[in-house]
């Protein structure tokens, strides 16, 4: 449990709040990072399904990468959902989980800055729901998606070996 014993100042604590920080930070300026280039590349054209397709798989690198450098410091949430549902089930404390999810907005927030300014100025993609889809359906959407991904999650920690009887 990562933060457990130590106080939210110790020099371990203070390496995972930051490792959630670099992380999400650089989770959020690749992936952001590619639908401002496509749109550079497309003339602002809407979002075709090979353009789709790449920006996701940009989003897939960058959180493998993500989640790779900060896996051994701190967990490699990167995502709030995924925090709070560790949080949850007592894997984090919670107020371990409240500092990472601090650290996660302010990584997203700083990877949108810099990529304002590394782009001179260039609005930063928002998401919405796809055209004919209202808000409780584009809810519903991701309510499914999140847990699907903390689903994953559980699914992929590390647990002792348990002995089968038969």
């Amino acid at each position: 449990m990562v933060g457990a014993g130590y106080g939210l100042a110790c020099v371990g604590s203070l390496k995972a709040y930051l490792s959630e920080f670099n992380a999400t930070l650089l989770f959020v300026f690749a992936g952001v990072g590619s639908a401002i280039a496509y749109g550079k590349l497309t003339s602002d054209a809407a979002l075709d399904p090979p353009g789709l397709v790449a920006v996701a798989i940009a989003h897939a690198f960058a959180l493998f990468v993500g989640v790779s450098i900060a896996a051994n410091i701190s967990g490699g949430h990167l995502n709030p959902a995924v925090t709070f549902g560790l949080a949850i089930g007592g894997h984090i404390t919670i107020l371990t989980g409240i500092f990472y999810v601090i650290a996660q907005c302010l990584g997203s927030i700083v990877a949108c800055l810099l990529l304002k300014f590394a782009t001179n100025g260039e609005s930063i993609p928002t998401h919405g729901v796809a055209a004919g889809m209202n808000a409780i359906e584009g809810v519903v959407m991701e309510i499914v998606i999140t847990f699907a991904l903390v689903y994953t999650v559980y699914a992929t920690l590390p647990t002792p070996r348990r002995a089968h009887s038969e």
